[in-house]
């Protein structure tokens, strides 16, 4: 456990009191608040927000010092998290939990073109299969995707991928060189898929 003081994170007293009232709920008062970046979603941060115990927390964590608590961090990522602010919104019935992230979105200009592809076209197309595609990151023109929803594990990702998503993000965006699929197939539930039998 190391603690991080170059790293601010804001946790306002409300969604602390939220955090407490949570961890006495579940009868271990002294848990705290975890945050875990899990990806990206239409270009903003997904996170995985836990109660751990402090005596215990998950190997390597970051413990910062958020103001209204400490906050534990997965470190894988944490350097997206700067800056966050962690806080209650009371318009939700019994109150949720929000992450608000000024490092949201792209910054590469290739990067903010896929995603706009993505959500205006793609991303609606495939909807009605229940599927989605997140686009992960651009690095030299190769554009990396995940595949969810119904799309994962599904028999026909590769023909909508190469011949659908493919050729639609090379057509808009002339940079694009390659695009690859990250998706972990084999852990879907989609019932097109069957996995090797062993």
């Amino acid at each position: 456990m190391r603690v991080m003081e170059t790293l601010r994170i804001t946790l306002t007293p409300a969604a602390q009191a939220k955090v407490a009232a949570a961890a006495a709920s579940a009868g271990h008062p002294e848990a705290r608040l975890r945050i875990r970046l899990t990806g990206r979603r239409s270009g903003r941060y997904v996170y995985d927000l836990t109660l751990v115990n402090p005596a215990r927390p998950p190997f390597g964590d970051l413990v910062v010092d958020a103001g209204a608590g400490v906050v534990h961090v997965d470190p894988e990522g944490a350097e997206h998290l700067d800056g966050i602010t962690i806080d209650l919104d009371t318009a939700v019935f019994g109150g949720a939990i929000t992450v608000t992230n000024p490092n949201d979105g792209w910054m590469d200009p290739v990067a903010i073109r896929v995603q706009e592809l993505l959500d205006r076209q793609v991303n609606p197309a495939i909807a009605s299969h229940g599927g989605f595609i997140d686009l992960l990151g651009v690095d030299n023109g190769t554009v990396y995707l995940q595949f969810g929803g119904g799309c994962q594990g599904c028999a026909q990702v590769d023909v909508t991928l190469r011949q659908g998503v493919e050729v639609a993000l090379k057509e808009a965006v002339p940079e694009i060189v390659a695009v690859v699929d990250s998706t972990d197939h084999a852990a879907g539930t989609n019932p097109y898929y069957q996995p090797s039998k062993k």
